[in-house]
């Protein structure tokens, strides 16, 4: 398949479907089409990490991600996500898409160490839980499995409050982290809790390589 420019990319990804139904345990708040076609954009036009390449994506959700990086020419693209709701919603999308080489895979993200699918991708690309409310940390937990199971890069989203930990943690774990941009995620209100209709926050786009490990 051939490569989008990045326009079109987001315009494809616009008809992606979303959550019906947010489930706040899981942190589920969709990848906007926008933010997800410049990562994708990102990764191959700089660093060549999609295009051909075994992609596996952790937390997929709807499949925003996974969907960009098949229309961006993965050679195969696995998407893992924990709610059932999630995966259908995924499978849907790619149906209706007619998109080959994508697949979702029903699994705990953080079981998949020790997994076949350890260093298995060459790339893998995740929006993790912020780590807020109930899930204190679940941010560095995915980020801990994605680097077992990437050979090349590991692309995350990750609250900008929290870049020093984030560095000094990826380093502990013999990885090269940097960020790429610095984004303002706009969250429109998905819960009951949310008292203003869209919350901007501040987030980094990180790329860790870890291709000499």
């Amino acid at each position: 398949m051939a490569r989008l420019k990045l326009k079109k990319l987001e315009e494809y990804l616009q008809s992606v479907d979303g959550f019906e139904q947010p489930k706040i345990l899981l942190e589920q708040y969709p990848t906007p089409p926008h933010i997800a076609a410049c990562m994708v954009d990102h990764m191959q036009s700089q660093h060549e990490d999609i295009e051909g390449k075994l992609v596996g994506d952790l937390g997929c959700g709807c499949g925003m991600l996974s969907i960009a990086s098949t229309l961006q020419g993965a050679q195969l693209t696995v998407g893992f996500e924990l709610d059932g709701d999630a995966v259908d919603t995924f499978r849907c999308n790619v149906q209706d898409m007619e998109l080959p080489n994508v697949d979702c895979v029903r699994a705990d993200v953080l079981q998949l160490v020790g997994s076949k699918w350890e260093k298995t991708f060459d790339t893998v690309v995740m929006n993790p839980p912020f780590g807020t409310k109930h899930n204190a940390g679940m941010d560095m937990r995915f980020l801990e499995v994605a680097l077992k199971l990437a050979t090349g890069a590991v692309y995350s989203l990750h609250k900008t409050s929290t870049r020093a930990f984030i560095q000094k943690k990826v380093q502990e774990w013999g990885a090269r982290g940097s960020v790429v941009a610095e984004l303002r995620y706009n969250i429109e209100a998905s819960y009951k809790f949310h008292k203003q209709k869209s919350k901007d926050i501040e987030v980094d786009f990180w790329r860790f390589d870890i291709s000499k490990n």
